[in-house]
Formats: C-alpha cells, structure tokens, sequence
C-alpha cells in the first residue's frame, strides 16, 4: 500500500486527519476538536461510514478534494475551502489530500486538515465565551450584550460609555434580571481597567460571619485555621470590584465597606498594616435606594459614596418593545448553543410574551425561550412550548380584560392596580415594608394605596 506525500510539508500543521475508502465513505478520523463534529450535527459513532458529502450542503463529487484525490490520483496540497454545513454554517478549513494506493490502484484517500472558525463563519466559540480577549479579565459581556431599542435602554448604554473613561463609584438600581451584572462588566471592559481584573460578589450569598473576611483577607493566626488570605479588594486591585445587592451588608460591614473605598486602604482581619488598593468599585441593588435608607438598612453617607453615578435599569415590562429583538437574539443563541434548531416563532407566543408582565424580567425570558426549545417538537415553538404560567397570565389578562368592558379607564387602573397590591400583600403575609419593597414603592405609598382600596 502506497500513500504519495511527495509534496507533503508537516504533519505538525494540520490537526485533523480523514480517510476514505474508494467510494468516499469515512473509515477513520482523528480530530483535535470534536467541536467539529458538533457543528456538523454528528455524534461520533454516526460518522464513520457516511459518505463525506453527506455532512455539507455545497459539497459535492465535483468540488470535493477527497473525491477528486480518488478520481485523479493525484494529490491536491494546501487547498482553503468554505463549506457550508446542513444547519447553515460556514467552515474554513485548509485541506492536503493523497490518495492511498495498492498495486497501482487507488483503494482510498487520505485528508489532512485544519479548520479556522473565524468571525462571521462560524459561531461555536461563541460557546465558550463571546468574547475571547476580555474573557481573560474574568468577564464574559460587553456593551453589545445590551441588546436593545428602548430609548430609556439606549440612555443607558450611552451613560455606560460616558462614564467608563472616569474612575467614579457607580451604583445600579434595578430589579432582579434586568442586566445588574452585564451593565457593570461592560463598564469594566470600556474603561482603561478592562486589562485588569473584574471581581465579583454576591453579597447575599456570602454568610454575614464570612463577608469581611471574603472582602478584606486574613492574616495567619488571627483566628483559628485562618491562613494568609487576599480578599477581593487585594483580587480586584487595578481592576473593578462588582458588589451586588449591597443592601444585604449588614450595617457594621458598611461603616469598614465606607472607610476602604474613602480612603483607598484595607486592612486584613489580624493584619497589622494597611494595604493600599487601587481599584473601581461598583455596586448593584435589587431594591430601591430611597426605601433603603428610609428603613435604615443602608447607610446614607455609603449611599453617597457608592452612588456618585447611579443608573437605573427599567423593567422589562417597561421597555416591551424589546420583546421582539430580545427573542430573536435567544432564538440565535440557542440554535447555536443546543442541538436543536428553531426557525419560527409562532405570533400567538409574541404577542403572549408581549403581555407578560415579566417579574423575572430579562432572565425570565431567556429561561422561558429555553424551555420552549426543550418543549417544541417541531422547528416552531408555539404556546404549548412556552411555560404555563405564562400561558395561564395571557389568558386570565384576557378574561379580566372582557369582565371590564363597560368600565371607565380610571376604573379599569384602580381594579388592576389594587389586584396587584392585593397580591403581593397576600405574598409577603401581609408585612407592608416586604410588599412595598417588591412593588418599588415606599411604604408610606402602600398605605395611601390601601386606604384608598379599603385593604385594611
């Protein structure tokens, strides 16, 4: 058996290899990234066997390396190819193809290749991180993964780009999955910082007894099985420090919080010497500032300080003609990121996505576009696809919209807005302070509300 590879190069450029039999059917193939079969929509053990066409929408017996390696016997070196794969992806490879030979007859072929996924041609690294610079920073969004065409939203990104080139504190005010955390990366990543790191805390989830330690360091022998430790000040230093939902900080931590980022200093617990950082801090709450420090649960002086910019993300059932552009991005999110493959949206779901009121907002949504790719059995998704609650909020909106046929607009609000008062009230056992909280409103507010509607 004779393969000719008089005018082969190296072994070494190439990460791939194939080879087929006389018919162009694969007998062997070796790769140094499966993701490759992923975006041919193959599992490994379908692959051998097939014939190398079959994989490709444009590959035919004419243009195909391999089958004209087995038709001339020639071998065809450093060839570039862009071919398209069956789910509409482009893929640019550099192929060196030779036929493999016995007694002067060709009984096969023998490809060796290396693929390019290049931007526009391809989308799988996508999967690992959108953007592969600044994911060395410890972020994964920038400003482009805003996606909108709210002008309140359009502000906003106009705010982020103006107030990246300064070192001012930001403080971001928005409800639970409105985009807290892409806002904050993609100021990291448009400031001159963007080379150093972006920390980030979630000040909810760290245990109270845990979080000075977490944010400042500790020292060896300052209590027992304490080690030398940097905090995230330390981890941050250069770079931006992220503290979400900073209204959970109990308030002692806030005066030792006020007092690093005044004075630029920390001072690890059992440490005997300050350490100077440098570092830009942003913070997030779910919950309105002006509620905080009127329930005294955050310091007005460390308000101050976090908020020297504040930004206020919107709702998403205040921006709804995000809807339609937030949908087709997830739909293409998704074809790339799931082994399913969505062409259409049926109207019936958009309009039902538009009526939503979205508590959980943007998360809500991508999380309901998922299920629906689970759920869809054909490439539509349709209402049976998307989850229930949503379908049941569409259809009850409807019947209280036919039972106030007959009404006055005011009557309609005030019989809406006290169903929703009389909701969260229900929620929160009725603790004024919780439900006014969710609502966004101060409690003096709720109580005007409740008098009025004779809720107590």
């Amino acid at each position: 058996m004779d393969i000719e590879l008089k005018s082969f190069k190296n072994l070494s450029d190439f990460d791939n290899i194939l080879v087929t039999d006389a018919n162009g059917k694969v007998i062997f193939y070796d790769l140094a990234d499966l993701q490759v079969l992923k975006e041919l929509d193959q599992r490994p053990e379908d692959f051998i066997g097939q014939h190398v066409t079959d994989s490709y929408r444009d590959l035919t017996a004419e243009n195909s390396t391999i089958m004209t390696v087995l038709k001339t016997g020639w071998p065809i070196c450093d060839v570039k190819q862009e071919i398209t794969t069956k789910r509409g992806k482009s893929i640019v490879s550099v192929n060196s193809t030779y036929p493999i030979k016995k007694d002067d007859k060709i009984i096969g072929a023998v490809e060796f290749s290396k693929h390019f996924f290049e931007k526009g041609s391809i989308q799988h690294l996508d999967k690992y991180a959108r953007h592969k610079i600044y994911r060395k920073n410890n972020t994964v969004y920038t400003i482009d993964d805003i996606i909108t065409v709210n002008s309140s939203m359009e502000a906003v990104k106009r705010k982020i780009e103006k107030i990246a080139k300064t070192d001012s504190t930001v403080l971001i005010h928005g409800r639970t999955g409105t985009g807290k955390e892409v806002v904050a990366q993609a100021i990291h990543n448009l400031s001159e910082r963007y080379n150093k790191p972006f920390i980030s805390l979630n000040c909810g989830a760290v245990p109270a007894n845990l979080l000075e330690s977490t944010l400042f360091g500790t020292n060896k022998g300052s209590f027992t099985g304490s080690e030398d430790m940097p905090g995230l000040f330390e981890q941050a230093d250069g770079g931006t420090l992220f503290l979400d939902e900073i209204n959970s900080l109990e308030i002692s931590l806030q005066v030792k919080l006020l007092k690093a980022i005044e004075e630029k200093t920390i001072r690890r617990i059992g440490g005997k010497k300050n350490i100077i950082v440098d570092l830009r801090v942003v913070s997030a709450t779910n919950e309105d500032p002006d509620i905080l420090l009127e329930e005294k649960r955050l310091r007005e002086d460390l308000y101050y300080r976090l908020g020297v910019v504040q930004i206020d993300l919107p709702n998403l059932a205040d921006r709804k003609e995000d809807i339609d552009v937030l949908l087709e991005h997830y739909v293409n999110f998704y074809n790339s990121h799931m082994n399913i493959f969505i062409e259409h949206v049926q109207k019936e779901v958009v309009d039902c996505f538009k009526t939503y009121e979205w508590p959980g907002n943007i998360r809500e949504l991508k999380n309901a576009i998922e299920t629906a790719f689970n759920n869809a059995n054909t490439n539509e998704i349709t209402l049976e696809d998307i989850p229930a609650r949503i379908r049941k909020y569409n259809r009850t909106i409807i019947s209280g919209q036919l039972e106030l046929q007959g009404c006055s607009l005011p009557e309609a609000v005030d019989a809406y807005e006290k169903g929703i008062i009389v909701s969260e009230l229900q929620k929160s056992n009725g603790v004024i302070a919780q439900a006014a909280r969710q609502l966004g409103i101060s409690k003096q507010s709720l109580k005007y509300k409740m008098d009025k509607y004779k809720l107590r």
